[in-house]
């Protein structure tokens, strides 16, 4: 309960971390009772997908069968599931952030395939989106939305998970000024076995030559960069899988940059400011993980259910005991109030991003973020 009351304004979007403060009505917010239809189509018919085609192949995206897992991104592109996010003119859809996370939560039944759908049409391709130029987002868009590329994001090391910016990547402009060359290993990348294009981000030294001294002949200090790296460039290769206890059907692998040479064009963004590419991309990334774990608390619940009503227990199903029908409730109430949490929050960030133009990336930047505590 919120330690002070006052009414918001319907005509303006809720104030970021409010919800601390002020008591809102049920009239002020928005829940998944507030779907649009084409909201609840989109919905259907990612749900039906997830039900009829990822969930009978379970076996083999658990197996690492990444020849099954790249025909159902193909076929959920078919579909426009992936490009819900993508700005039209490049083969996108670009709806709003809460049919974005309806997509999400509904293509959560099956946990392994939702990781690597994710990754793709989030950390994978929203950089591109927001900071890619025009060239860039011409060359590479329309592959990841038609699931032609499959998209990865390189920002993890063994020496900085958390801690991103410690990063010993590190990339070297040559003196042509032509390619930049990258040397280092990143890991855990979700995607890194089956992806065709990753952003990778390294240290580098704005102005810096082939020895890593400025123009002046003097040190620069060397700041975290990002990077556009397809698969097959030289000096690029992709480590062993690792052996996961969960989401095992889902790539995880090392990249190793060995004097991998990346053309000066594929920089993204600008020499420096990686960071607000890395930090933004995961912040975006949190609200629609939020939706994912409801559908999959979903499924979880509704396999419980369903277990609940065939395991027998003194000549009578279990879901008859009063103990188990309490914790089934528990489940169902927990997956109200989560779900409630979620499209609240992401209702809010719509709200606040009406009037925004579609490619003013810094202002759709800071909205989104102005809800980082919920």
């Amino acid at each position: 309960m919120a330690t002070m009351t006052a009414p918001l304004t319907p005509t303006k979007h809720a104030v970021g971390g409010a919800f601390l403060v002020v008591d809102a009505t049920a009239a002020e917010c928005f829940f998944p009772e507030d779907f649009s239809e084409e909201q609840r189509q989109i919905a259907k018919t990612a749900a039906e997908f997830a039900t009829n085609e990822i969930l009978p192949v379970s076996d083999a995206i658990e197996a690492k069968d990444f020849a099954v897992t790249r025909r159902l991104i193909r076929e959920a592109s078919a579909l426009g599931l992936t490009s819900v996010d993508i700005p039209e003119e490049y083969g996108g859809l670009e709806m709003d952030k809460v049919t974005s996370a309806i997509v999400a939560e509904n293509i959560a039944k099956q946990g392994s395939f939702s990781v690597i759908f994710s990754a793709h049409v989030g950390i994978g391709t929203l950089p591109i989106v927001w900071y890619g130029t025009a060239a860039q987002k011409q060359k590479y868009l329309p592959k990841l939305a038609t699931g032609e590329y499959v998209g990865a994001y390189a920002l993890s090391e063994s020496t900085s998970g958390s801690d991103a910016l410690n990063a010993r990547t590190r990339a070297v402009l040559d003196a042509d000024g032509k390619t930049y060359t990258l040397n280092g290993e990143k890991m855990w990348i979700t995607n890194a076995g089956m992806a065709d294009i990753f952003t990778v981000f390294a240290k580098c030294a704005a102005g810096a030559g082939k020895d890593g001294a400025g123009e002046d002949g003097g040190d620069k200090e060397e700041k975290l960069t990002a990077f556009l790296v397809e698969k097959g460039t030289p000096g690029f290769s992709v480590g062993h899988e690792e052996h996961k206890l969960g989401i095992r059907g889902s790539s995880t692998c090392p990249l190793i940059l060995a004097d991998c040479r990346v053309p000066a064009e594929n920089l993204l963004g600008e020499v420096g400011k990686g960071h607000r590419i890395a930090f933004n991309i995961l912040n975006i990334g949190r609200y629609k993980l939020g939706a994912a774990a409801m559908g999959a608390a979903k499924g979880a619940f509704n396999h419980g259910l369903q277990y609940s009503k065939e395991r027998r227990a003194f000549d009578r199903p279990i879901c008859e005991f009063g103990l188990v029908q309490e914790m089934l409730a528990d489940c169902a109430a927990g997956i109200f109030a989560g779900e409630a949490l979620c499209y609240r929050t992401i209702g809010m960030i719509d709200a606040a991003l009406k009037g925004v133009a579609g490619d003013d990336t810094a202002e759709i930047q800071k909205r989104i973020e102005e809800y980082a505590v919920e």
